[in-house]
């Protein structure tokens, strides 16, 4: 009888393109879940060195953590991992997802860790929460993230560092001594966190200043649009519905926060007056025209639609599509939203004008504007980008219609979650079906992300 032989090669070419691997893809496809996110909360932000400042990071991680259990109703047991987002880490709680979710009552049994991506920190908590659920490892993740500027990790000079090391290895007490005895007075100069780009030496603000004078916006178009952020953001506090806040009792203090402290309208001449903050004497980014540096803390409940029917949970909305780009930290640092955008509206099949709410993190009005423009410029799609036409600027009707990241504030580890409360929040209130969030991050880095309302979501 004769015996069927196949060679490698032709097994390579049935696997690879034949039945097998479509069926298999196919099924591989079937099983994907449907992600969703049910909630997600808040505290409040606050401007560094104002209340918060007694606190620690991870005590307000907690209260984020406990508000969000709290309002979903849920028991911490159905939590299956935990992922919060940092950029300054507290050194005494180097995972600071597991210190707070232990002081928020989880059970010691659910792992949690933490990560760090500048801005688009907790971005990077929901997509490792997406990515559990997807491949199916956990049904049910909490995502989130804090930062705390009141108090922030200040270390020895190195040289200070590198003695004092020495003298707790040295064997005898002459050693000691000759080692503290080599101690100048310079070695007492503390270092800060690094505030600059490593690789380029340059803060961010002046990165921004020069952004903007790239894509020639006046101080006044940046004045004009930081005020229409502030205003945005009282009116929206003003209506309730910056229902994501969570009020905080803070140590010593007996009224609960529970507002934003750094909404602010600021007549506009006052604005035009105020002198540069990075570039002078000629420069454009101002302390008014800013985000401001902020302690504040999130946290977001996502699991399978499958699992939320199971326990009773009403999601706000489905998480569809997200990506994350890289350009040049130097000339392209802020311009994460213009490269974002394109790429996941591409992944999720759907144009520009298919979305009803946009919501962009705002560190600069600066680097706001900026993207506008170079999302409209066709020069810099087919040049820049390497693409054959604008994606189009978003229409400001639908753009961060409740304020943003210069009204409301900024803890780096935090804002994603809020970007995506805000996203989900406004689909359900402006009857609309998908939103598109993005941010810019430190490095060059930037995420875009597709939320879809859930059917029948409320507030």
């Amino acid at each position: 009888m004769a015996v069927l032989q196949i060679k490698p090669a032709q097994l390579q070419r049935l696997f690879c393109y034949g039945g097998v691997r479509t069926m298999a893809a196919a099924a591989s496809q079937a099983k994907k879940p449907n992600v969703v996110l049910v909630e997600g909360v808040r505290t409040p932000f606050l401007m560094s060195a104002t209340e918060y400042n007694k606190m620690m990071p991870h005590d307000l991680a907690r209260e984020a953590l406990l508000g969000l259990v709290r309002k979903v109703d849920c028991d911490p047991a159905d939590i299956d991992y935990v992922t919060l987002g940092t950029v300054i880490q507290e050194v005494k709680t180097s995972n600071i997802a597991r210190e707070a979710m232990l002081g928020a009552g989880f059970s010691e049994k659910t792992p949690a860790h933490t990560v760090t991506m500048a801005c688009i920190s907790s971005n990077a908590a929901i997509a490792t929460c997406v990515g559990l659920i997807s491949a199916g490892v956990y049904d049910t993740c909490v995502a989130g993230g804090v930062e705390f500027m009141s108090d922030v990790p200040i270390r020895h000079s190195r040289q200070m560092r590198s003695i004092m090391l020495r003298a707790n290895r040295a064997k005898t007490l002459g050693q000691r001594l000759g080692l503290l005895a080599s101690i100048r007075p310079s070695f007492f100069a503390p270092e800060l966190p690094g505030i600059a780009e490593f690789s380029t030496g340059e803060v961010m603000g002046h990165s921004a200043d020069r952004l903007a004078a790239a894509f020639c916006v006046s101080k006044a178009e940046q004045d004009e649009y930081a005020l229409r952020s502030h205003q945005l953001a009282l009116d929206a506090r003003k209506n309730g519905l910056l229902c994501d806040v969570v009020p905080v009792k803070v140590p010593g203090k007996d009224q609960m926060v529970s507002e934003d402290n750094g909404i602010r309208l600021t007549p506009p001449a006052k604005m035009a007056a105020m002198k540069p903050a990075f570039v002078k004497p000629h420069g454009t980014v101002t302390a008014a025209n800013s985000s401001f540096l902020t302690d504040g803390a999130s946290a977001c409940l996502i699991t399978t639609e499958e699992k939320a029917k199971e326990m009773g949970w009403k999601p706000k909305a489905y998480l569809r599509e997200l990506t994350f780009v890289s350009q040049d930290p130097k000339d392209q640092l802020l311009l994460g939203p213009t490269y974002a955008t394109p790429r996941v509206l591409e992944k999720a099949g759907l144009k520009a004008q298919d979305i009803d709410v946009w919501e962009f993190h705002e560190a600069f009005a600066g680097q706001i504007l900026a993207n506008m423009k170079a999302m409209d410029s066709d020069y810099f799609a087919k040049n820049q980008m390497g693409r054959s036409a604008k994606v189009g600027a978003p229409p400001m009707d639908k753009f961060n219609k409740w304020g943003g990241s210069l009204s409301i504030g900024h803890p780096f580890g935090a804002t994603g979650v809020r970007l995506a409360m805000h996203a989900a929040h406004r689909l359900i209130k402006e009857d609309g079906k998908y939103a598109l969030i993005a941010a810019c991050a430190a490095g060059g880095q930037g995420v875009g992300m597709i939320v879809e309302r859930y059917p029948g979501a409320a507030m």
